[in-house]
């Protein structure tokens, strides 16, 4: 049986390729994305919520 998570993009750390579904070991993979054009932006995804949460935690302190 199929789930969910087949039907998500993941992008692959080491090939730096997207992939559906969970195909690579968890140490070689980010995601699950909705779409194979967010997986191949995984990096800059990554780079825009680290700079969110960055924000964030300055204006707590």
């Amino acid at each position: 049986m199929a789930s969910k998570d087949d039907k998500k993009w993941y992008f692959n750390t080491r090939t730096e390729k997207a992939e559906l579904g969970p195909k690579s070991p968890i140490s070689e993979r980010m995601g699950p994305y909705d779409s194979e054009e967010d997986a191949l932006n995984a990096w800059k995804i990554v780079e825009e919520r680290n700079r969110k949460w960055e924000e964030q935690d300055r204006g707590w302190h």
